[in-house]
């Protein structure tokens, strides 16, 4: 995680859907929890209005939302109980839904543009950190 947002309680929700798509989305957020870039968490839970993962949603510094395709199921999971996450999906990021090859090459590729693209908590637009310290 970059030095800017360390302490940020940053969540990160997949699509885990059944195409190309959704399975690089997972993957790519099981890589983004496991560098400590934040937390994966249950999107499941959320669709199932467990408490404790709705508390959790709400209660984030950020909520970072990764969709394989445009129906967007992760994003509107969490618009449903009122949270407003940060959203990647990608197709909008180049990648063909049943045209492109899940490879390790291409979850590593997603994982840095998704790196990049977030700001600290309350930062405006993607790229470059945008919080008081630095």
């Amino acid at each position: 995680m970059n030095d800017c947002c360390q302490g940020s309680n940053i969540l990160i929700y997949s699509c885990s859907g059944g195409s190309d798509v959704g399975e690089i989305a997972d993957r790519t957020a099981r890589k983004l929890g496991k560098e400590g870039f934040g937390k994966m968490t249950c999107l499941a839970a959320i669709g199932a209005h467990l408490p404790k993962f709705l508390e959790s949603a709400q209660a984030a510094d950020l909520n970072l939302t990764i969709d394989g395709c445009p129906v967007a199921c992760a994003r509107k999971n969490l618009e449903h109980i009122g949270v407003k996450p940060r959203s990647y999906i990608l197709t909008e990021m180049g990648l063909v839904k049943g045209q492109t090859p899940v490879s390790e090459k291409i979850v590593e590729e997603t994982a840095e543009k998704i790196k990049s693209g977030v700001t600290a908590p309350g930062g405006q637009g993607t790229g470059a950190c945008s919080c008081s310290c630095c």
